[in-house]
């Protein structure tokens, strides 16, 4: 299934710049040692130097990209709150309202049984990258602390095109209900604001 994703609002970059952290918290949270290596490549942090900024990943060609994994991210948050809908039948059984109802154990489905291809996914540009700056609050035991989150922004219009394999054939229902929810809730670092919303067409 070829897919093509159009943001309709603006998508945030989600990679720590500083690649110290970026690496020392992948590896606390990641075995996979060559995985760590890709991502740690393809920072391209050498043209970055705010401290503390989110930004995206580079290809060799130096065009910004998001890797596979976000996407199956994408997938197991967009079934988990439509596994939300949906009331019981008259014998008092769970009905459901929807294709993500009626996965179970979506989240090894979506390991297991799902692939986004490629690995690194290029977007192709709409205008020029920017930035965004906005607070960050959090309530702590010494009150409230706000703190300042710094993103490389790619603007809304912006496109993505990446292939999606189910290894069992009814799950490609569920996966066109998921990208269907990217219109409410998207891609990327700051997404309850609407950031990373985008539509999609199957080409």
């Amino acid at each position: 299934m070829k897919v093509r994703i159009t943001f309709t609002e603006a998508l945030l970059g989600t990679l720590p710049s500083n690649p110290e952290i970026y690496e020392k918290f992948i590896y606390s949270k990641s075995p996979d040692a060559e995985t760590l290596e890709d991502e740690i490549a393809a920072l391209g942090v050498e043209e970055v130097t705010k401290n503390g900024m989110t930004i995206f990943a580079r290809n060799e060609a130096g065009q910004p990209c998001m890797y596979d994994y976000a996407i199956k991210g994408f997938f197991k948050d967009a079934c988990s709150m439509l596994t939300r809908l949906g009331g019981k039948s008259e014998t008092g059984k769970k009905k459901p309202a929807n294709e993500s109802c009626k996965l179970t154990a979506y989240k090894k489905i979506i390991d297991g049984l799902i692939f986004i291809y490629d690995r690194l996914i290029p977007i192709t540009i709409n205008g020029d990258i920017s930035t965004c700056q906005r607070p960050l609050r959090a309530q702590t035991a010494q009150g409230e602390r706000v703190s300042l989150a710094y993103s490389e922004s790619i603007p809304a219009g912006s496109t993505m095109d990446f292939e999606v394999q189910c290894l069992d054939e009814k799950n490609y229902d569920a996966v066109r209900e998921w990208l269907d929810y990217g219109k409410l809730r998207g891609l990327g670092q700051w997404r309850n604001s609407g950031k990373g919303r985008f539509e999609w067409v199957e080409v």
